[in-house]
């Protein structure tokens, strides 16, 4: 998908960061989700695949653990360790799942990791109190468990991340109601919607880890253009993922008419792909995946490819790689911490991998 240099070593030094994220992450986040109410940890502890929908263990595929692994590595590019930096980690995953859990409600998705979602299992008002409660909850690791002079400080910042996540959701499911929307106003969802979260993952890494105000900024600024990235890798997945890497089925955004960023540059080329994909995206979608028509669906997809919109978002992923790596640079952090924030940024913007 892109020009950047990814070696496997990088691949590989990615892939352990967030495994080892994972590693330093689960026990605590566990401990968190059983103190919630009985019925409501039962929904959260399958959201995240600990269990079946009977409670009982399974091993269901997790989250990538992409926020709390730039939560560790941002303490430790400052000279903390990234146990220090615990507690952001846990509330960064907290804000997350919240926001999956919400968001699998409002897109109406049945599937999530290769499962059924927690709303088509426990019912949509289960599913949407127990997110409520992984929020709470994020605010409570970080004024119970903090041991960081900088707490109230990471607490406003997390609401306010949390806001603008909430402010770019509302716009996403605005634009399925416009029939324009402009390439600008695309891209200021997607930062508002996911990278402010990964940007507010870094800053409270380096806050945690006794960052001073000019790293954390530059760190925050990495965060900002990574998480830009991996929207459009997102974006490039719901139009082209396999199934089996997406845990989705295949073109589910073009089934759902979603305005992603590449099908917005897309109808904005001017071509007479875009026009056409205008007329064809002005239809109503099909009511569910399932009652959708894969040549329908290839026959869409193929028109944001001609339009140019495919090509757009992978240069455009490629940038913000580039933009997030020279932050980096600005932040003047030292290997190994540096070489990992960079992998991981190149290996979250290619998630066809």
């Amino acid at each position: 998908m892109t020009t950047l240099p990814d070696t496997a070593a990088e691949q590989r030094t990615a892939r352990e960061a967030l495994r080892r994220a994972r590693a330093l992450l689960d026990p605590a986040l566990r401990d968190w989700v059983r103190r919630l109410p009985e019925p409501i940890a039962r929904v959260a502890s399958y959201h995240f695949g600990w269990t079946d929908s009977a409670g009982r263990p399974d091993n269901a595929p997790a989250g990538k653990a992409l926020r709390p692994a730039l939560v560790f590595l941002s303490a430790e590019a400052v000279g903390a360790p990234a146990e220090s930096a615990l507690a952001p980690a846990v509330a960064v995953e907290l804000v997350h799942n919240f926001s999956l859990l919400h968001d699998d409600i409002l897109d109406g998705d049945a599937t999530r990791r290769h499962r059924a979602t927690a709303w088509t299992v426990f019912g949509s008002s289960s599913a949407l109190l127990a997110g409520d409660a992984l929020l709470i909850h994020a605010a409570r690791v970080l004024t119970e468990e903090a041991t960081a002079a900088g707490t109230v400080t990471g607490v406003r910042w997390l609401g306010d991340a949390t806001t603008q996540l909430i402010e770019g959701e509302y716009a996403d499911l605005s634009f399925e109601e416009r029939d324009h929307v402009s390439l600008a106003e695309c891209l200021g969802m997607a930062e508002r919607k996911t990278a402010e979260l990964l940007a507010c993952s870094c800053a409270l890494g380096s806050l945690w880890g006794g960052g001073s105000p000019d790293r954390t900024d530059a760190l925050r600024r990495f965060g900002t253009h990574l998480g830009i990235a991996f929207q459009l890798a997102d974006d490039l997945l719901g139009i082209w993922g396999d199934p089996a890497v997406t845990g989705k089925p295949a073109g589910a955004d073009l089934t759902a008419r979603k305005k992603s960023l590449p099908v917005v540059a897309a109808l904005d080329s001017g071509t007479d792909a875009g026009r056409e994909l205008a007329e064809l995206y002005a239809r109503p979608p099909a009511p569910d995946a399932a009652a959708s028509d894969p040549a329908a669906t290839s026959r869409l997809a193929s028109l944001v490819e001609r339009a140019g919109g495919r090509a757009w978002a992978e240069e455009t992923a490629d940038e913000q790689v580039r933009l997030a790596l020279d932050c980096l640079r600005v932040a003047d952090i030292a290997d190994p911490a540096a070489g990992t924030l960079a992998a991981l940024a190149r290996h979250a913007s290619r998630r066809d991998r």
